[in-house]
């Protein structure tokens, strides 16, 4: 296992074009790091400076407190699964799992105990002499995962091993990779695009865009307290819902007046910071997660006081089995609820939903950052 440190890391290109810019990440032995962000963020440029592959501009990485940015990857000690799969067409699984044991000298009796413990691990054992081309997507990447593990590297490096597998797949061989981690405790940097695995496998989470880190903690914290709006629209799925409106005194608190259909309700919100209360008077951005706007009978909430009951028109319905999403105009913008399939809402009737308040969110549409 190995600690990882990324202290200020710039990248930019011979063409003067800024790819990373002042990345910092400390991760301890055996976290399972999660870099998350849409195409052209910079996280597989990162993944590939802590591989080796990829000089630093500026900055240092460190593995185990040791500078690496000079070690070329074989002197590294980690393994890098890739989207591609990358095995040999040519070999057997056996013999592209002992690739790396044979060309580091092992004896050919350890090579063999080896891969056969960790082909039993990711059982594969029955697939020991086909070549890739007689594989199934999800037995290749496993393969490829069998090649890593044989190493016993300090750190394991994926680049978005689960691009290429269908959905079914993805959910089978994610586990496995959760599993893999829970029994070895290596530490893991893992790259993707999607939030579902962001959310599902890693104990941080680094959310990437632009070359910059808008957000790096734990996948629940980060859930619920997005730091921006981008955050806040990534992470989720459905993603957090954006309701702009004019904070409002409410009482001896603020609100937002809602409209949805010719219905009218001001929404009371809990924040009483004199940062919320500078805003009153302003426009504002209220975020709500699809599952804070439900139907009365499923509605839960920390205190029944930051629960309120409000009208809306519903647009559109999509039932997705274990719940239904509700689709509402709430203030001129396209709003998602999530609730229970016995609930039956229909399209163009008014329901009375149940808004909890307790998770909201409020961002500056100018900044885009949270205010509350």
């Amino acid at each position: 296992m190995a600690s990882l440190s990324i202290r200020d890391v710039y990248k930019t290109y011979p063409n003067g074009v800024p790819v990373l810019k002042g990345i910092d990440i400390e991760i301890e032995d055996g976290q399972f790091l999660i870099l998350v962000g849409g195409s052209g963020c910079g996280k597989s440029t990162l993944l590939n400076m802590i591989a080796g592959l990829e000089t630093v501009t500026r900055g240092d990485i460190l593995i185990d407190n040791k500078i690496v940015n000079n070690l070329s990857p074989k002197d590294r000690d980690i393994a890098m699964v890739f989207q591609s799969y990358a095995l040999y067409p040519s070999m057997t699984v056996r013999e592209n799992m002992a690739f790396g044991l044979k060309i580091r000298k092992m004896p050919k009796a350890e090579q063999k105990a080896i891969v056969e413990r960790v082909s039993d691990t990711l059982q594969i054992s029955h697939l020991l002499d086909r070549k890739p081309g007689q594989l199934s997507g999800g037995q290749r990447q496993r393969v490829a995962m069998g090649r890593a593990l044989a190493r016993d590297p300090v750190m394991f490096l994926f680049d978005e091993p689960l691009s290429n597998l269908d959905a079914k797949l993805r959910i089978e061989v994610r586990s496995e990779i959760k599993l893999m981690h829970r029994r070895l405790g290596t530490t893991i940097v893992y790259v993707t695009h999607d939030q579902i695995e962001a959310m599902t496998l890693g104990d941080r989470i680094a959310v990437m865009k632009d070359g910059v880190v808008q957000q790096f903690g734990a996948p629940q914290d980060v859930y619920d307290s997005p730091s921006n709006l981008f955050v806040a629209g990534f992470i989720g799925s459905p993603p957090m819902n954006f309701i702009n409106g004019t904070l409002l005194e409410a009482g001896s608190g603020v609100g937002m007046l809602l409209e949805s259909g010719d219905t009218q309700t001001v929404l009371n919100l809990p924040f009483s910071a004199p940062s919320v209360r500078s805003h009153i008077g302003q426009n504002v951005i209220l975020g709500l997660r699809p599952e804070r706007i439900t139907d009365k009978r499923h509605a839960h909430s920390t205190a029944e006081s930051l629960l309120q009951e409000i009208n809306v028109k519903v647009d559109l319905i999509e039932p997705t089995g274990p719940d239904t999403l509700v689709f509402a105009q709430i203030n001129n913008r396209r709003t998602v609820c999530r609730v229970h399939p016995s609930a039956q809402p229909r399209a163009r009737e008014n329901i009375a939903l149940m808004f909890d308040v307790s998770k909201a969110v409020l961002f500056d549409p100018t900044s885009e950052d949270r205010i509350a």
